[in-house]
């Protein structure tokens, strides 16, 4: 009960600032770029500067092979839920225009967003590193497959005439894995960092939660609350999403115990719970780059956002007796 309480407590607060950005966002205090903006300060600066930090200070090189280890859970859970989420979209004949953006609801998650600042409010920064394993696997499936997926889905475009994708590096190493790179690098040569580098990128990277929470109330707002619509398609992506992925990593996680590969338990807490997090915010952007359709994929990003404030208790209730 009292982990219950806890997780509540957390995800008011998250709500309250989120609330803040919608708010802000309704009344006119932000332009139309506004969102934006934050949004590449938190991607391309402050998250780089929280990850570096987040390193300096809890990992070491004994933890770094623990790491690397931790990779293969989520791993194989994504490409299980490819295929299950394959199957579904073959079995359901989701329409084409949604197929791809379905695979991604049900696969790949809103790490920056909320899984970072959401990661924070339950664990501490002491789980950042764990968060960390997520974040690389959730960025790799997103950008070398994920967004192959819906560009490969445009229903305006004569299958016989589609042009191969091509692997898009830029996207693939995104400035917040950089600066994971970066910081592992400085780790292991051992080079001390100055205080007053340290203390910059402290007070940096201390703005991921705070404008992260704002944005997606910025995203909300102008999506619409009114405009949310549950039909079949939607549905079915929530149940991947909220169900189906961290079941399936609960499991394997489970499997991996049981053959001597267990992990500590704020490791597995960190990676069940961002299997749970909302689906991608960039969804509706792909899907008009796509020609997909751009209703339904705001539509299941606004709703896993509002509905994440009901799962994110109940989960953290469950995983205490997994």
């Amino acid at each position: 009960m009292a982990v219950f309480l806890t997780s509540v407590s957390s995800v008011t607060v998250i709500v309250l600032i989120m609330a803040l950005g919608y708010i802000l966002r309704r009344t006119g205090w932000f332009s139309d770029t506004f969102g934006k903006n934050i949004s590449s300060l938190i991607t391309k600066i402050a998250l780089p500067a929280s990850i570096f930090v987040a390193v300096m200070n809890n990992l070491t090189r004994s933890k770094l092979f623990g790491l690397s280890a931790g990779l293969i859970f989520p791993a194989i859970a994504v490409i299980i839920g490819y295929i299950i989420a394959w199957i579904t979209v073959k079995v359901l004949k989701i329409p084409a225009g949604r197929r791809g953006i379905f695979m991604n609801a049900v696969v790949n998650a809103n790490t920056i967003f909320i899984g970072m600042p959401l990661n924070n409010a339950l664990f501490g920064q002491k789980a950042t590193t764990y968060f960390l394993i997520y974040y690389i696997i959730n960025t790799v499936s997103t950008w070398a497959f994920g967004v192959f997926l819906i560009s490969n889905d445009d229903p305006t475009v004569d299958k016989s005439k589609k042009k191969s994708q091509k692997l898009n590096w830029k996207k693939l190493l995104p400035m917040p894995l950089v600066g994971f790179i970066v910081a592992v690098a400085w780790m292991l040569i051992g080079i001390p960092v100055p205080s007053f580098a340290e203390q910059t990128l402290t007070y940096v990277g201390s703005l991921v939660t705070p404008l992260s929470l704002i944005y997606i109330g910025i995203v909300l707002a102008d999506a619409g609350l009114s405009n949310m619509k549950l039909d079949r398609d939607t549905i079915l992506a929530l149940l991947g999403r909220f169900v189906l992925s961290p079941v399936v990593l609960i499991v394997l996680i489970k499997i991996g115990a049981s053959f001597g590969l267990g992990m500590p338990t704020l490791m597995s807490q960190t990676l069940t719970v961002q299997a749970a997090t909302p689906m991608l915010a960039v969804l509706p952007i792909l899907a008009n780059e796509a020609h997909g359709d751009v209703k339904y994929a705001t539509n299941v990003v606004t709703i896993s956002t509002v509905l994440f404030i009901v799962v994110v208790p109940i989960l953290m209730a469950v995983i205490q007796f997994v």
